[in-house]
């Protein structure tokens, strides 16, 4: 399972928690890309209820990938 923050953003906004089942059934409904579809059939095939991305890919830390909200003072003026 190969797993990209850009891939996992095509599941920020699946109806957690979902099952396998579900979670495919709604990034083959959104046109996620082939390798999403490839790594949820990787999951196990049970009724688990996985609550959140982290579940299915734990190393994913959504803070990380985004641009912190930092004060605009910390920033260099490169206008100047």
């Amino acid at each position: 399972m190969f797993w990209t923050p850009e891939l996992a953003k095509y599941l920020e906004d699946a109806p957690w928690p979902a099952t396998k089942e579900e979670l495919l059934d709604y990034a083959n409904r959104t046109g996620a890309p082939q390798q999403v579809l490839d790594n949820l059939m990787e999951l196990e095939d049970s009724d688990v209820l996985y609550e959140s991305i982290e579940d299915i890919w734990p190393e994913y830390d959504s803070e990380s990938y985004y641009f912190s909200d930092e004060d605009e003072d910390d920033q260099p003026d490169i206008f100047t």
